[in-house]
């Protein structure tokens, strides 16, 4: 069965001029073609769950598998955890129930449109979602967060040593356009739990379950939705207000800032593979055509020259300026998703002390160069980073870089830095 109706394969031209090549190439390099979703998805299941992206590694040749053999793996892994649940196994059913809900949600990724697979895989993923919550080792609250007289879907996670009474800080992620809310929170060990900082995950405007909900990206949307959360949570007795920060991710860069720039107890600001460039010339124009595609879909286009209008007032264009705390960015030397000089220009425009973790060699989401396999780990050191912030440790503005044997060379920032091409000469 094909994952997209050919109307909705039509809709963005490279698509449409690209398939046949498309499918070659998954054919050739497999299904982390355009980027490591699939070690993505996998790194907060755990190892227990390899074989089951290992299995749909091995069964994808083509574009239209990828829904079908990631569907396959969540139910055989619902199934699993359901017989798991029945036999009163609830610590390895929700582990089950959590790595079902992840591949479903990878399923739904290929699926551009509001056809009934993707609202079926929707249902699955929520249900194993919440069963999961419901055994969890930690407090897991469901959230609606009311937005434009309706809800953007959301879960708070406390972390695991939370004693009643307690008020902890709380860490709001953002994920980026390929990016499920359920892989926001590690199956076990997350890294920000487990410094005693609650973290809450949601799907804004755009994203996997608000675009099925027909809630759709605009150029201030995640401005109000920071705001509703921001109310939301000052309604969870166990949460400090005071002490909030933002990490965002990939395209979730831009709207993780926006979103701290709104929020007055806004302590921190970190994001990873930032997203920056306006028009997103580089993802939409010199990467995979699925991106742009999907993309459409989040901002409810389906005719390409209008949504190529719209886009252009997507961008970050005078955000720096408004950002009011500490500013980390983890990004790649060579990103290929979105330009570096964009990246340079953000940060020439904050204000407040900021750091760029920059890594030779590596592209967007990292994890294929020496300098990430040896270097800090990007999510670590964000959560290092935070922590510090909540704690009141000052820092300094520099440009740190991760060199290709792991070893971070710091320097002070200045003013109005630009992109050293040739940039080992630096250290």
């Amino acid at each position: 069965m094909p994952t997209l109706p050919s109307g909705v394969e039509r809709r963005v031209e490279r698509f449409r001029e690209q398939r046949w090549v498309l499918d070659n190439v998954i054919r050739s390099v497999g299904v982390t073609w355009d980027q490591g979703d699939m070690d993505f998805a996998l790194f907060p299941c755990g190892i227990g769950a390899l074989g089951d992206f290992l299995r749909v590694e091995r069964n994808v040749k083509k574009y239209n598998d990828i829904a079908r053999e990631y569907s396959a793996a969540g139910k055989r892994r619902q199934e699993a955890a359901e017989n798991l649940d029945q036999q009163g196994y609830t610590v390895a059913a929700r582990e089950s129930y959590y790595i079902a809900s992840v591949l479903y949600g990878q399923a739904q990724w290929p699926i551009a449109d509001h056809t009934r697979q993707n609202h079926e895989l929707e249902k699955r993923k929520n249900h194993c979602y919440a069963k999961y919550a419901e055994y969890a080792d930690h407090i897991v609250r469901r959230a609606e967060i009311p937005y434009q007289g309706k809800a953007l879907p959301g879960w708070l996670h406390l972390p695991p040593d939370y004693k009643p009474g307690d008020k902890v800080p709380c860490v709001i992620t953002v994920g980026g356009m390929d990016s499920t809310k359920e892989i926001c929170v590690a199956l076990t060990g997350d890294q920000l739990l487990s410094r005693g900082i609650a973290v809450f995950l949601f799907d804004g405007p755009g994203q996997y379950s608000a675009a099925l909900r027909e809630i759709f990206v605009t150029e201030a949307g995640f401005y109000e939705a920071g705001r509703a959360i921001y109310d939301w949570l000052g309604q969870q007795s166990e949460i400090d207000t005071e002490q909030i920060a933002v990490r965002g991710v990939s395209m979730g860069a831009m709207w993780a800032s926006q979103i701290s720039t709104v929020i007055p107890t806004t302590k921190a600001c970190a994001i990873a593979y930032p997203s920056y460039e306006q028009g997103e010339d580089t993802a939409f124009q010199m990467n995979s055509p699925t991106f742009k595609l999907r993309f459409m879909f989040m901002a409810g286009y389906e005719d390409e020259a209008e949504f190529d209008k719209f886009i252009q007032g997507v961008n970050s264009h005078g955000l720096g300026e408004k950002v009011a705390c500490p500013y980390l960015v983890c990004s790649g030397e060579d990103d290929d998703w979105s330009s570096i000089e964009s990246t340079f220009e953000v940060l020439n425009d904050v204000r407040t002390p900021k750091e760029l973790l920059l890594y030779q060699g590596e592209g967007h989401t990292l994890h294929s160069r020496p300098s990430s396999y040896l270097g800090p780990n990007e999510f670590v050191y964000m959560a290092d980073w935070i922590s510090d912030r909540f704690k009141g440790k000052p820092m300094e503005s520099v440009l740190s870089v991760v060199d290709a044997t792991g070893r971070i060379h710091r320097e002070p920032w200045g003013e109005d830095r630009s992109y050293d091409y040739g940039l080992p000469g630096l250290v």
